[in-house]
């Protein structure tokens, strides 16, 4: 399978179908995209993106939360982890959705009420809508 990344510009590039996430419910707003390539940028291993395959228009910058001094404990439903396949916490990876903010003046910023779920053993995910984000303070270099 090759897909195009206009936004990076690059053409013919080689997927893998089996390096493919599916998420059975898409993302916010993007439900109809349900298969998605999750890579980074040579030299650049601390923001990836995931680049949609039914849509080639639709791809999202994600960072870890620890990467923003975030730290989460989500719960997840049985339906939840049914969706993603998952039965060992161990499994999920945590990532969050980064943008640029032109309405404060290019700031970055971060949709923390929406993390991603991912179940790398099934290679599925989810985007959980959190009604409440309580984040925590972490003390580094102490």
């Amino acid at each position: 399978m090759k897909i195009d990344i206009e936004r990076l510009g690059l053409k013919n590039v080689n997927v893998d179908p089996e390096t493919l996430l599916t998420f059975p419910k898409g993302l916010a707003g993007f439900e109809v995209c349900k298969r998605f390539k999750l890579f980074h940028e040579e030299g650049k291993p601390t923001v990836f993106w995931l680049q949609s395959v039914d849509d080639e228009d639709i791809m999202f910058p994600v960072v870890t939360p620890e990467q923003l001094d975030l730290q989460y404990e989500i719960e997840l439903s049985d339906e939840d982890c049914a969706l993603i396949d998952l039965k060992d916490p161990s499994q999920a990876v945590v990532a969050v959705i980064v943008y640029r903010d032109d309405a404060q003046g290019g700031r970055i910023d971060a949709n923390a009420r929406s993390p991603i779920i991912l179940n790398l053993a099934s290679r599925k995910g989810m985007q959980k809508i959190l009604s409440e984000v309580r984040p925590a303070v972490v003390m580094r270099g102490r």
